[in-house]
């Protein structure tokens, strides 16, 4: 594809998810496509040559559009937010266009630079612990997802709990990790992938509102050192996914503290609400935290994916993930004037991530990112205002940001028909989670193109859906 040609087709792709945001409020928000009814409508074999690229643009409208579930439409109220925006998706075609290997600084200083410089912006906008900053003994970098960033915090800490012979004598201490019985399940994924096994990961207690009970994590530390287990790791977690529960992290840290155990918050989604000065509760004890986490790639208008990941001590997760081959070795990296993110970690190579998150930062500025998530959370207090009002629904949890959890009051059967009726109409996309061992629903708010109009109508087609399920 020479120059000419990738501009014409360029255009028309941009062209193309331009009229896909305009359109994508008309369109089924969950996918209809049967398991397997995409694959049937493919060649079973690869083209022996080039097909035109207006071929490629008809079959994406005709095989691949039907097979898609709409995160991006305003009327997505399912998991969590996913959102992301013009300046995002052009940032990630320049990633893609200049497409760097960021592993070294000399492999594209820029890629280095600006990911440092992005990454304390955030901190000045999130109003994070100093410890946190790239010109302290800590700092930050872009991994994928949360999930990355709590497998690395979690080998940081099983290397540091063994003075870094884990490596040499084999994963045979009997350390033991922590987190609430409502922890994201990467969690359990992380233990069993650093070699702790699921074994060895304690799921404490919750109090009243599924916070963790930090007393309860106490006990559970004072049990397995008894034991002669070694505690090395705890998650809070700032938002959980069921129900946005927030963790007492100042009580946890101090525990974390008193125990020299590794404390790493896990704040996903809810850490973006910190943009809001009035919402900065979400943060409260942080600064007690060895390493953090939020995704500016959930409910800050950055497409996935972009995880956002700070430790205050960066000597010991590089010391815990470096491998530097000969192939490798340069004068930048030999001098330790620069940070190489291949040591910060799993993978070697790494892609452009800054680039998207630097272009929505400039474009919203930290004032407009303020205004929507103000806004969001303002629609999920009036939804709750409207389901507390309607003596058939009944609200679950506190609603402290963009999360309402709720059920109808017939219970289980019910409310598990009304969310598969709404979901059915292709009008909206709600899930559901299990608090208590009881079906609750789940409406996230945080899409970007969200207004009051499509909660509204969300509400209104759960209530009809209720009085259909009541009918029959």
């Amino acid at each position: 594809m020479d120059p000419d040609a990738f501009r014409r087709y360029g255009r028309e792709v941009v062209d193309w998810i331009a009229d896909y945001f305009e359109r994508i409020e008309t369109l089924p928000v969950r996918s209809r496509a049967q398991p397997g009814e995409i694959r049937a409508k493919l060649p079973l074999k690869p083209p022996e040559t080039g097909e035109s690229f207006d071929a490629v643009l008809r079959d994406l409208d005709e095989i691949i559009l039907p097979g898609i579930t709409h995160w991006q439409s305003p009327n997505f109220f399912a998991y969590w937010p996913a959102n992301s925006s013009g300046p995002a998706v052009l940032g990630e075609l320049l990633s893609a266009g200049l497409a760097v290997q960021g592993m070294s600084w000399q492999t594209s200083p820029a890629c280095t630079e600006l990911e440092t410089h992005v990454l304390d912006w955030m901190l000045d906008m999130l109003e994070l612990p100093e410890r946190f900053r790239s010109s302290s003994a800590g700092g930050g970098v872009i991994q994928d997802t949360a999930s990355s960033a709590t497998l690395c915090a979690l080998l940081a800490a099983r290397e540091r709990a063994t003075d870094f012979v884990t490596d040499r004598e084999g994963c045979n201490r009997p350390l033991i990790a922590y987190g609430s019985n409502q922890a994201h399940s990467s969690v359990e994924k992380a233990v069993r992938i650093a070699g702790l096994g699921s074994e060895r990961l304690r799921l404490v207690d919750v109090d009243g509102q599924y916070a963790m009970d930090a007393s309860a994590l106490e006990s559970a530390i004072e049990a397995d050192l008894s034991a002669g287990l070694t505690p090395c790791f705890i998650t809070a977690t700032v938002g959980t996914t069921s129900s946005g529960a927030i963790d007492p992290v100042r009580a946890i840290g101090e525990i974390a503290q008193r125990y020299n155990i590794w404390l790493h918050v896990d704040a996903a989604m809810s850490g973006t609400a910190a943009l809001c000065p009035e919402f900065r509760f979400v943060h409260d004890g942080v600064e007690l935290a060895d390493s953090y986490c939020v995704n500016p790639h959930k409910w800050m208008f950055t497409n996935f994916d972009c995880d956002c990941f700070y430790v205050a001590d960066r000597a010991t997760l590089v010391r815990t993930l470096s491998v530097l081959p000969e192939y490798l070795r340069n004068r930048a990296t030999d001098s330790g004037a620069v940070i190489d993110y291949r040591d910060w970690h799993i993978p070697l190579g790494r892609r452009f991530r800054a680039l998207k998150l630097w272009l929505v930062i400039r474009h919203y500025g930290v004032e407009g990112l303020r205004h929507h998530v103000r806004r969001h959370v303002e629609l999920a207090g009036l939804f709750q205002g409207w389901v507390e009002a309607d003596p058939d629904f009944e609200v679950i949890t506190p609603v402290t940001l963009n999360l309402v959890c709720f059920r109808h009051r017939g219970g289980d059967a019910t409310s598990q028909a009304i969310m598969e009726r709404v979901n059915d109409s292709g009008r909206l996309f709600l899930t559901h989670t299990r608090l208590d061992d009881r079906f609750v629903l789940r409406l996230a708010i945080g899409q970007t193109h969200t207004e009051q109009r499509h909660v509204e109508a969300a509400w209104d087609a759960i209530r009809a859906a209720a009085a259909d399920v009541a009918g029959e």
